[in-house]
Formats: structure tokens, C-alpha cells, sequence
């Protein structure tokens, strides 16, 4: 290596008021991606490398394209839609709740863990939620706890 460490910490007072995305997986080994819109109330294990969470972003946006736009709601989420295109679900925070996620945009053929190189599906076992991608609405919380919200 040339030096530089392997592994970069992002920490939450870099994530605060600034857009920062995040990935996890389901308990089915779906594959999402966050949009935590300045909300720093994500899974630690998110924040624990940088360049990992940037190989796997990169390694969605790569992927050919496997289905139509899907976008529940239509409007403002349909320019959402690229990693949903690509097989991963789309979350977006919810304004004023912190660790709540709306689901806006949802794959027809998700992307499953076993897809993805091994090193980026070591790290993103690391961040195995414990819930199923598809609700309408999850709380995450910063130990990885995670819950489908009614409503």
C-alpha cells in the first residue's frame, strides 16, 4: 500500500447536514441504498470504512440496468430511481425523524448480497438489518436495530 490506511471512519459530525448515503441488507439478503440526508443517526457499522462504502456505491452504479424505474410515489422520487433500476431498494429520510426512512423507490428483481464481490459482501454482512426491505417506512437505529413503521 502507499501508505494511505485501508480503512477511513466516517464520522458523524461529517455525515450531519450533508447527504450521505449507506447501504445495508435485509434478512432475505436484499440490498439497499440510504439516503440519510444529513441525519447522522446511522448503523455504526455503516461509518466504519470509507472506501468500502464507495466500492459498493460504485459497484451498483455500474451495474447494467435490470428493470424499469419504480417509484411508488411518482414525482420527486422517480429521480431516485437509478440504484432501484439497477436491483437495490431505495430509502430516503424522513424530515424531522431522526433514523426514519421512507421507501421510495422498490426493485422488481433485488439485488441479493451474493451477487456482490466477496470483500464488498463481507462488509456489507456486517450490515445485515434486521427487518425486510419493502416497507413503506423503517426506523434505523446506530446499533443496527431496525423496525417496519405502520403508516
Amino acid at each position: 500500500m502507499s501508505g494511505v490506511p485501508e480503512h477511513t471512519v466516517v464520522t458523524r459530525e461529517e455525515i450531519t447536514d450533508v447527504e450521505f448515503d449507506w447501504f445495508a441488507a435485509d434478512t432475505q439478503g436484499h440490498v439497499a441504498q440510504f439516503l440519510a440526508a444529513g441525519d447522522p443517526h446511522v448503523p455504526e457499522a455503516a461509518l466504519a470504512s470509507e472506501e468500502l462504502l464507495e466500492a459498493v456505491h460504485v459497484w451498483i452504479d455500474t451495474r447494467p440496468e435490470r428493470e424499469e424505474p419504480n417509484a411508488p410515489a411518482g414525482g420527486f422520487d422517480e429521480h431516485l430511481t437509478p440504484p432501484q433500476r439497477r436491483g437495490a431498494y431505495v430509502y430516503d429520510h424522513v424530515p424531522e425523524e431522526p433514523g426514519v426512512y421512507r421507501l421510495v423507490a422498490a426493485p422488481r428483481q433485488p439485488l441479493k448480497l451474493e451477487e456482490f464481490p466477496e470483500r464488498l459482501r463481507s462488509y456489507l454482512l456486517g450490515l445485515i438489518l434486521p427487518t425486510v426491505f419493502g416497507a413503506g417506512r423503517i426506523r434505523v437505529g446506530e446499533d443496527g436495530k431496525a423496525e417496519a413503521l405502520q403508516g
